[in-house]
């Protein structure tokens, strides 16, 4: 890889993380009841983000830059597995099981709208 490659990387990996920190932060400020609905603002707007990105049939290397430099960095898997954890150990069951399957039905949704909407592009 080039070092223009590497500093794309760097350069959208860090926005894609900022983007994800603002955007979590503005959503759980307006919704305090103990759900993680930041984070699963980030991951379904990310879920439509790659699905649009892969609709476009992007070269290589930007889909490389796009996908896994921005929308990598700035999705979170690891946060909504802890989240959920953290749920189940306050033994908040309903909201637990309804973060995975929101997440994952809607995630779904998301990304096949995003592929739709990219292959029309």
């Amino acid at each position: 890889m080039t070092a223009l490659i590497w500093t794309g990387v760097l350069v959208l990996g860090g926005t894609g993380a900022v983007c994800r920190f603002l955007l979590d932060r503005a959503v759980s400020a307006r919704h305090t009841r103990g759900f993680p609905f930041g984070t699963l603002a980030v991951n379904l707007s990310g879920a439509f983000l790659l699905g649009f990105l892969g609709g476009l049939a992007l070269d290589r290397h930007t889909a490389l830059l796009a996908g896994t430099a921005f929308v990598g960095s700035y999705t979170t898997f690891s946060t909504w597995m802890l989240e959920t954890q953290r749920l189940g150990e306050e033994r908040r069951i309903w909201p637990a099981v309804g973060n995975i399957v929101v997440s994952v039905a809607l995630g779904l949704v998301a990304a096949w709208l995003g592929m739709s909407l990219g292959g029309r592009v």
